[in-house]
């Protein structure tokens, strides 16, 4: 099987915002039920802080306890952009046939969990979430842990074969600096800069 490496360095413009619930009853009710059967997430449950905060989403943390960010949500980031670049007149995802199936078997990213550089504290944030529901529009706060720009998540992106170019993969980074990592993305969090060189 043919292989082509990158090196990936991306460098956040906006707050980051966390995405897992740091509840481990939470985490497996609405995380690990979810998983496919092929994807343990043991290894996440075992990643989430030793203080519990139900009700608030945030970073799963290494074993030194720095936030880390799990491999899949880059993937899912990729998805996301080739998705919206899609309906782009002429861009390169346009090309790109069964684009889910293909980055999900062909485009892999190491390590499993990318440490998140930062050396600004994680805060938290709460904010109003509306939902339309049968009984009319509900209103409920969130909260979640947050990450100041300027944060470095350093990566390698391994692709199989020919479908994923460089050149593709540069045009789903560059959707980086309009939606990014994490939750709350369409208001502009976590957006990125970045680098890539082959490995």
């Amino acid at each position: 099987m043919q292989f082509t490496s990158y090196r990936v360095k991306l460098t956040t413009i906006t707050e980051m915002l966390g995405t897992a619930p740091l509840d481990p009853v939470s985490y497996d009710a609405n995380v690990a039920a979810k998983a496919p059967e092929d994807q343990p997430v043991d290894d996440e449950l075992d990643a989430l802080p030793e203080e519990t905060q139900k009700g608030v989403t945030g970073f799963l943390r290494d074993p030194f306890g720095n936030p880390i960010l799990a491999s899949y949500a880059v993937k899912g980031f990729m998805k996301e952009a080739c998705g919206m670049n899609r309906r782009v007149k002429g861009s390169l995802s346009e090309k790109l046939k069964a684009y889910k199936k293909v980055i999900d078997g062909m485009v892999f990213v190491d390590p499993r969990f990318i440490t998140i550089q930062t050396k600004e504290p994680i805060t938290t944030l709460t904010r109003p979430l509306r939902a339309q529901t049968a009984k009319g529009e509900r209103i409920c706060l969130a909260t979640s842990e947050v990450i100041q720009p300027g944060a470095v998540l350093e990566f390698t992106v391994q692709v199989m074969g020919q479908d994923v170019t460089e050149a593709l993969l540069r045009e789903w980074l560059d959707y980086g600096q309009f939606l990014g990592l994490g939750q709350w993305r369409a208001a502009s969090w976590g957006r990125f800069t970045y680098e890539m060189a082959a490995a």
